[in-house]
């Protein structure tokens, strides 16, 4: 099967290609670039650099979120109408699940999050199962305070893995048994993305598949508030 992966949920903008499980291609970039603009151009390079055609694809794997609203739109937009176009299948993973795999040898729970201001973090919580890695709990919405909380309950051994682990290493060092996934590890790798696709089922209806973003976006929330203050 050949499997075409994209994800811009977060700052990392990353796109593969996958043929029978392996890994034809990968590219990957973690700065503050227009996604919009650079994700088409690098799906064609991509695509061309493993001399393949869109029409050769079997599926599209696309990171469904939680993350940026714009990152989300533009990844599952791109995701969708190529796979209405070229009549494929496609299949939507979960942002934090993508990142929980840099994790899969780890003996404990693997605990991926990404920053979502305002003393929160979308956290996921996973740990490895008969080889695969399997979501202890659904991904969340949560403050970051009362996921700690949470976490200090476990009495195992956890992994953090994140690209925004810088921003609250204070915080995390307080769970006991703690341990820190190097700058590599927290970066959600497109090729696992692929490899995620691959297995899971594709959705059964590619118009009404929808990013998961697992809260409102500001302008919907204060929408909201002024019709409860009428």
């Amino acid at each position: 099967m050949n499997v075409l992966a994209i994800d811009s949920s977060n700052l990392v903008m990353g796109v593969a290609v996958i043929s029978g499980g392996k890994v034809l291609g990968e590219r990957m970039t973690n700065s503050r670039k227009n996604h919009s603009e650079r994700l088409m151009p690098a799906v064609a390079e991509l695509l061309d650099d493993a001399g393949m055609s869109p029409g050769d694809l079997d599926r599209i794997a696309v990171a469904q979120g939680p993350g940026s609203y714009t990152g989300l739109r533009i990844g599952v937009t791109i995701a969708k109408t190529l796979a209405w176009t070229l009549k494929k299948e496609l299949v939507g993973v979960s942002s934090l699940e993508i990142v929980a795999q840099n994790g899969r040898y780890f003996d404990g729970y693997i605990a991926p999050f990404f920053d979502a201001r305002r003393g929160q973090v979308f956290a996921g919580l996973y740990k490895n199962q008969k080889g695969k890695t399997v979501p202890v709990q659904p991904d969340r919405l949560v403050m970051i305070k009362d996921w700690i909380d949470e976490l200090k309950k476990l009495h195992e051994p956890l992994l953090f893995l994140s690209n925004d682990l810088e921003k609250w290493n204070d915080c995390l060092i307080k769970v006991p048994a703690a341990v820190f996934g190097d700058k590599p590890q927290n970066i959600p790798r497109a090729s696992e993305l692929a490899r995620l696709g691959e297995e899971k089922q594709p959705v059964p209806d590619i118009h009404h598949f929808l990013p998961s973003y697992l809260r409102l976006a500001e302008a919907e929330t204060k929408w909201l508030a002024r019709r409860q203050e009428r």
